[in-house]
């Protein structure tokens, strides 16, 4: 199989759909972390942020990595005591945030705090995913991290291109 950089984008938004994540969920979350700073700021603008996050090779195989961890977690499918340590995201564990810091640098370190702020906080997206996560049984150690780097990521897009 050729994999082209093309396919893997097709495959991690198709990915981030049936794990119940949108576009527009990531969207709102740059919107909501520049529109302090960025006045004129659109959702428009977010989205092309966001798209250009989605578009990078590790950020493809952060997603592919991640999603697929959980989706074994899941099926129970991990070898104790891995299988037991992303059940309960166990807050000692940190892999999931190591995983995503290729995303979060993307455009500068400023990824990296607006990172900390949405793990910290979890908002829209993120803190369903984490609740559903303890609710459904279904489990998104992964998923809110990743999600949380590629807001975070976008946001710094945003800013780098609306620098003065």
């Amino acid at each position: 199989m050729i994999v082209t950089k093309e396919y893997m984008k097709t495959r991690c938004l198709a990915l981030l759909k049936e794990r119940g994540v949108e576009i527009a969920d990531i969207t709102q979350i740059v919107y909501d972390l520049q529109k302090k700073y960025i006045p004129t700021l659109s959702m428009d603008i977010c989205e092309e942020a966001v798209d250009r996050v989605l578009s990078k090779r590790e950020v493809h195989n952060a997603i592919l990595t991640g999603v697929e961890l959980d989706m074994l977690a899941e099926q129970g499918k991990l070898s104790e005591p891995l299988q037991s340590l992303i059940d309960e995201d166990n807050p000692l564990f940190g892999i999931d945030e190591i995983l995503v810091l290729s995303i979060c640098n993307l455009y500068g370190s400023i990824g990296l705090t607006n990172f900390g702020y949405v793990d910290k906080t979890k908002p829209g997206i993120i803190g369903r995913l984490d609740t559903l996560g303890k609710t459904t049984g279904h489990c998104h150690t992964f998923m809110d991290d990743i999600i949380g780097a590629v807001a975070a990521a976008a946001a710094s897009s945003v800013a780098h291109n609306n620098a003065l």
